[in-house]
């Protein structure tokens, strides 16, 4: 059993072929997929896939960076009222994004702080987006460590120091198609990192691994990245799939 922990199986680009997309991962092995939330417009959406998926696919609600603007406290509210009415098991994808736009940088500092708060209230994990970010993420970690705020930091792509920095505050490393690049980086220090703090994802439909580079990505090629830990771990595939599907029960206790 394999499970990715990060996976936007409600994309419109999987609109033509989602039932053969699910069940090619499912032949694959890939059994459990984790949902992240970006606003409001996306709810109905994956409310939908739930219900086309119940025993598969499991809900986060949050708000994401790149979404945060000048009505991101209606936003926020949206959130609220379904993380209160509503089981879901994290609130993602949230955190900071400065590639593309620096202009709403205090509001995507508040609604990072600001659902990171609801997440320790609700003793919920947090799933975190960060890009071009990593100060800025830490900055506001740090302000809010505690014991009650666990999660994943979503397709790292750091250095070994913010690997280690990010599992200091209770965060599973999320390693998905990146890891297969011949210029990602992180399978440089990964063996460095026990395995008991990596999770797997594939982000799809986005950063599809290698030999799909640059194609529409889907779950069933987290075996790709799981065959990329094997390389680097020197573990079986099995073991490496039974310990991050493990790690991932250890965060959104499921």
């Amino acid at each position: 059993m394999i499970t990715d922990t990060h996976t936007h199986l409600y994309s419109s680009q999987f609109k033509e072929d989602q039932p053969a997309m699910m069940q090619r991962a499912k032949d694959a092995g890939v059994t459990r997929f984790f949902i992240p939330a970006i606003d409001s417009t996306y709810t109905d959406v994956m409310l939908q896939l739930e219900k086309d998926y119940p025993k598969d696919v499991f809900l986060m609600m949050g708000l994401h960076p790149t979404s945060v603007g000048e009505n991101y406290l209606e936003e926020l509210a949206h959130v609220k009222e379904w993380l209160d009415k509503k089981k879901f098991y994290a609130i993602g994808e949230i955190g900071m994004d400065l590639y593309w736009d620096k202009t709403f940088l205090t509001q995507q500092q508040d609604a990072f702080r600001t659902q990171i708060q609801w997440a320790k209230e609700k003793k919920m994990p947090i799933n975190i987006h960060c890009r071009n970010a990593f100060d800025e993420v830490f900055e506001v970690l740090e302000s809010e460590k505690s014991d009650d705020l666990r999660g994943i930091f979503h397709c790292f792509t750091g250095t070994l120091e913010q690997a280690k920095q990010a599992i200091s505050y209770n965060m599973k490393l999320g390693i998905g198609g990146v890891a297969t690049f011949k210029n990602g980086k992180i399978d440089k220090f990964l063996n460095e990192i026990d395995l008991k703090h990596i999770v797997l994802e594939t982000d799809a439909p986005y950063l599809a691994p290698t030999p799909y580079r640059g194609k529409r990505n889907e779950s069933a090629y987290l075996t790709n990245v799981v065959d990329k830990l094997v390389d680097i771990y020197g573990l079986s595939f099995d073991e490496i799939a039974a310990i991050t599907t493990q790690n991932s029960k250890d965060v959104f206790g499921i």
